[in-house]
């Protein structure tokens, strides 16, 4: 089992694409950016799309798919490309970008009967099981209903906070299990901690104070900074006193379960 790092940057720059995870070849977990660096046939490939949350850097890439692969997978009797995210998050798609004017309405085309995207709710707390896959939903803490995802493995859970500020109930989770890979995000410097704090999102500060409730000695890896911040937050980072293994994210990283 293994993970692609397709996107993990907070922005957008040349070099830098946001958020999106390739599990094995048909599992996309956020769809930012970063989804178009793949080819055509390897995104023909993509069955399901977890979603965290509603943000654009999170979707964006979604509609575009659709759009891409439509033909393909019709030709070839595919089914639909599975949507799995919080109904507060299939809601906003469907209100907000799905409607007929930011993008056609994927979820009935080419046709209501056989449409290219389905969505399907999940809740948090829920175990899906996708091929084989088990992927737990877990609780984040941000500006809209969010969540993160815990991939069981052999080695242990590949963890993906999503964006989140400060979430008691995430680190509650993952002391029941074992985590061998934690993914988490640290949007902004400790200059901008007041922005941090009223967008929900972590500076280094409250990363330390986040990760001292994580027990033993994990691989963390850093994602989320914004394109040009890179060598200041990651400072900041290293002079916490950790037990973790911390390293930043890069696109193009594969993780290995």
């Amino acid at each position: 089992m293994n993970i692609h790092v397709l996107g993990c940057s907070g922005a957008i720059a040349a070099g830098y694409k946001t958020s999106a995870f390739l599990l094995d070849d048909d599992i996309l977990i956020d769809a930012g950016t970063g989804v178009g660096d793949l080819g055509l046939d390897a995104l023909a490939r993509i069955d399901h799309i977890l979603v965290s949350h509603s943000h654009l850097d999170h979707i964006l890439a979604i509609g575009l798919l659709a759009d891409t692969v439509l033909r393909l997978r019709a030709q070839a009797g595919r089914p639909p490309i599975q949507v799995h995210a919080l109904t507060a998050t299939l809601d906003a798609l469907r209100q907000h970008i799905f409607n007929g004017v930011i993008w056609p309405d994927f979820t009935r085309l080419p046709s209501a009967e056989h449409p290219v995207l389905s969505l399907h709710p999940f809740e948090i707390g829920q175990r899906l099981n996708l091929g084989g896959r088990e992927i737990e939903v877990l609780n984040a803490e941000h500006t809209v209903p969010a969540v993160g995802f815990a991939v069981d493995s052999p080695a242990g859970y590949w963890v993906y906070t999503g964006d989140t500020g400060p979430n008691p109930a995430l680190w509650q989770r993952l002391s029941e299990i074992k985590v061998a890979h934690l993914v988490i995000e640290t949007a902004f410097g400790d200059d901008e901690r007041q922005l941090a704090r009223i967008s929900r999102h972590l500076c280094p500060t409250a990363l330390g104070r986040e990760l001292a409730q994580l027990g033993g000695s994990v691989e963390v890896h850093i994602t989320h900074i914004k394109p040009g911040e890179m060598d200041a937050v990651m400072s900041e980072i290293g002079a916490l006193s950790s037990p973790h293994r911390i390293s930043a994210l890069k696109a193009g990283d594969i993780l290995s379960l």
